[in-house]
């Protein structure tokens, strides 16, 4: 076959193996920070710190750390929207959470970002139950060993019982607001500015219920500083199997209740793709190491790994399944 004018022009335009390694090889040319937009100790944190060591492994060529940057507020609005703002060039990542871009969308009346418009997916982290924990001594003194009991105490108590989240619009949140619209009670909502801090007030008895991230409330409940009622999600946790679900323990008035939580890399939009892939892929074969996997999976979170494309998909479909659950709830921030 005939060497045409075609094939040389084609061969001309097709890009060099040894080129696009080249340029692959270019990033990062500087730090990476990964930022969490809530107060460390949280189960964003704690994936972002697990996650962080690894990225800087797999990049270890160029020589730049992966950092975890806390910049809790506005139920995690703070830090995304600083994310939007900063430059599409790969080095800002936001651990972005199912409250910042799925829930928020629908409980803020304006929000400082577009959750769509303004980032790319990368991949999603790692997917959570809710898990419904009391302070010890409050559930003692009120006679609460389960679900049924809890919802008891809420309608002979209401108002008495306060409820703790990682900030207004979280997962943590709604799940309490779900409940309560479910059950027909009343507790009075405290947000934070985290996990991490809601949960050491937990502990110290200053409030009285939170519905945390299960990696965050893992090792409180193992230790016996938080008693743990049951999980939000619509089956058991591997990894605390023997504690129903809310479904399964709270009768009629719950059934068909779910809140789940999800976690995953985002990066400001107009990010070069040949980046975001492969932070995807090197986030994927993480996730996939047995130390890793057992790891997360021993705190109740199931890793993923998920394509761009597909973490984009689950965005949307959340998006429109927690703005029904907002509207049923009648949940507000100002």
């Amino acid at each position: 076959m005939p060497f045409t004018r075609r094939h040389w022009l084609a061969l001309c335009m097709a890009p060099m193996p040894g080129l696009r390694a080249h340029a692959q090889a270019a990033w990062p040319t500087k730090p990476v920070r990964i930022v969490v937009p809530f107060a460390a100790g949280g189960t964003t944190d704690i994936l972002a710190r697990a996650l962080a060591p690894e990225l800087q492994r797999a990049f270890a060529a160029s020589g730049q750390p992966f950092v975890v940057d806390n910049k809790p507020g506005a139920g995690g609005n703070n830090g995304a929207a600083e994310v939007a703002k900063s430059p599409a060039d790969g080095h800002t990542l936001l651990m972005g959470t199912v409250g910042t871009h799925a829930i928020n969308p629908s409980l803020y009346p304006k929000m400082p970002y577009d959750h769509v418009k303004d980032f790319v997916p990368v991949t999603l982290v790692a997917g959570v139950p809710n898990v419904l924990v009391m302070n010890p001594a409050k559930a003692q003194a009120l006679g609460i060993d389960s679900v049924a009991s809890f919802v008891k105490a809420l309608r002979a108590n209401p108002g008495r019982l306060n409820m703790a989240s990682s900030g207004n619009g979280t997962s943590i949140h709604l799940a309490g607001e779900l409940f309560k619209s479910m059950t027909g009670t009343f507790m009075v909502h405290l947000p934070y500015r985290g996990s991490g801090p809601a949960l050491i007030d937990l502990m110290a008895g200053n409030v009285d219920v939170m519905f945390d991230n299960l990696p965050s409330a893992m090792p409180h409940i193992k230790s016996g500083k938080l008693k743990a009622l049951a999980v939000t999600s619509a089956q058991r946790s591997g990894a605390l199997p023997e504690l129903p679900t809310v479904e399964e323990a709270g009768g009629a008035a719950l059934k068909g209740y779910e809140a789940s939580s999800w976690f995953g890399l985002l990066a400001p939009a107009g990010t070069p793709k040949e980046v975001v892939d492969r932070v995807q892929q090197e986030t994927a074969k993480a996730l996939a190491t047995p130390a890793m996997k057992e790891r997360l999976l021993a705190q109740g979170a199931i890793p993923s790994g998920m394509t761009s494309a597909e973490f984009a998909r689950l965005i949307a479909a959340e998006t429109t399944k927690w703005a029904g659950v907002v509207k049923v709830s009648g949940a507000k921030v100002d």
